[in-house]
């Protein structure tokens, strides 16, 4: 007879071989396969916190499955100053030579995208795409809308420079004294050597980049190329991966060149997961702004109705996304607050009427706060005027009611608090050991009848004694 010790073993060792091919096809499944392609990213709108997530995440997504080459096609009108910087750190640390290309026909690298485009190993464009405008205009961004110009007095005014002082003895043109404010120089000089260095980096032009920061000028494909800006003008994909072939890039760890026959490799494309969406969401200012209006009434309506419970929530939930929203955003505090103060004034209507005073007065700062709360001028990195009117219409709409409710109720006669509910009309609730109950008002009371009466009977209040009812049927 078979010892059972010996039966079992050999049933279990099948099993256990099953559970670790398991294990390892599973193992095999996570790890990234390797093969050699180019990698094709893509940013189209302002540069923010969720555009500099995707890029980072897509990027090294993209090395761990053996990209040889990362094209990041770009059109992009400006973005914020630090999601910039960071994907510029991101691309001058790359192990893998990435090309900016601005694509499509038409799409520019206007403000931050100019220092994008320098940074990157190398620089290309469709025709008929521009570069250029990369004037800081603000602590919160680079949107490319040209600076103030130096004074531009003619020299014969009072207080004006001659031609000689201007070009000096020699003919040579002298440097114009800075204008603005000290703040304003401290952004434009700081942004003129950031854009240089990157310049000096790849042998690009270096003047016209602090042209393009002191100036806000700009290029055409063509002009960039002739100005050495640019390293290629390329129709589409094929043509530009045709022209990066054997090139040689400055890498962080060195010089290295790019495969000769790059153009023969895949071209695998790296969409946003659902993370860069949903940050892309959140951190979008509408969306950002609405959150916080939703999160501060929430409170509010918690704090004046203890066990709700549904407004608490969704206030809480809303304001957390809001403040996660808002603190990778340039926002102005004192407009966060102006914000917050409007909405408690425009509640405070309700419980301490003010026939108007209190709504106005908190309408007038919700809308100043809206206005004040996104600190930069970055195109689609600002609170809609649109979206500030309509939330200011809504409150408005909401505070003329109030104050109609108001109205109403001080043209009601007045009744004593011991007759306030003599009749209304309830309905029975129940019968409980001979007292009935009536539901009135969301509440419950006991009331008695001289008449039998029938659950879901309608009565009306005839006396009211403390806590108890006189009814009849009504």
């Amino acid at each position: 007879m078979p010892n059972r010790n010996s039966l079992w073993s050999r049933r279990r060792l099948p099993v256990c071989f099953t559970l670790l091919l398991v294990a390892l096809a599973a193992l095999a499944a996570a790890q990234p396969i390797e093969r050699p392609h180019v990698a094709l990213l893509s940013i189209d709108g302002p540069i923010g916190p969720a555009t500099t997530d995707y890029f980072v995440r897509a990027t090294e997504e993209a090395e761990e499955k053996g990209a040889q080459l990362i094209v990041l096609q770009m059109d992009t009108p400006g973005g914020l100053d630090a999601a910039t910087r960071d994907i510029i750190q991101h691309i001058l640390a790359s192990p893998v030579p990435i090309v900016t290309y601005v694509h499509p026909a038409g799409a520019r690298a206007a403000s931050a995208g100019t220092y994008i485009l320098y940074a990157s190993h190398i620089a290309a464009m469709t025709p008929a795409t521009t570069l250029g405008a990369a004037t800081p205009v603000q602590m919160g961004g680079m949107p490319g809308a040209p600076g103030e110009q130096p004074d531009d007095k003619p020299s014969g005014e009072k207080g004006g420079e001659s031609t000689e002082d201007k070009e000096g003895k020699n003919g040579e043109k002298k440097d114009s004294p800075a204008s603005g404010t000290a703040m304003e120089r401290k952004m434009v000089n700081d942004s003129v050597a950031y854009i240089r260095g990157l310049a000096r980096r790849h042998n690009r032009n270096a003047d016209w980049a602090e042209k393009a920061v002191r100036e806000a000028a700009t290029l055409t494909a063509t002009e960039a190329l002739e100005e050495n800006v640019i390293d290629i003008v390329a129709g589409n994909n094929e043509d530009l991966l045709k022209q990066v072939a054997g090139r040689k890039v400055a890498l962080a760890e060195g010089e290295l060149a790019i495969s000769p026959s790059i153009a023969e490799l895949p071209l695998e494309s790296y969409e946003p997961d659902w993370r860069n969406e949903i940050l892309a969401l959140i951190t979008n200012p509408q969306i950002a702004y609405i959150l916080l209006l939703i999160g501060i009434y929430g409170l509010i309506f918690e704090g004046y109705n203890p066990g709700a419970l549904v407004p608490g929530i969704v206030g809480i939930i809303c304001l957390l996304l809001a403040f996660y929203a808002l603190q990778v955003l340039p926002i102005n505090y004192a407009g966060l607050a102006l914000i917050i103060v409007g909405a408690l004034l425009i509640v405070a209507e309700v419980f301490m009427p003010s026939f108007g005073a209190l709504g106005i007065g908190g309408v007038i700062a919700l809308v100043i706060g809206s206005v004040m709360l996104i600190d930069t001028d970055v195109p689609g990195m600002q609170v809609s005027r649109k979206l500030i009117g309509a939330i200011a219409g809504v409150s408005g709409l909401a505070l003329l009611g109030i104050l109609m409710a108001v109205g109403k109720s001080l043209r009601k006669p007045r009744v004593a608090i011991e007759n306030a509910l003599v009749g209304r009309t309830a309905i029975v609730s129940g019968i409980q050991d001979g007292d009935v109950l009536v539901h009135l008002d969301g509440e419950i009371w006991q009331a008695r009848c001289d008449q039998p009466l029938q659950p879901g009977q309608r009565v009306k209040v005839v006396e009211q004694h403390g806590l108890f009812l006189r009814v009849e049927p009504g």
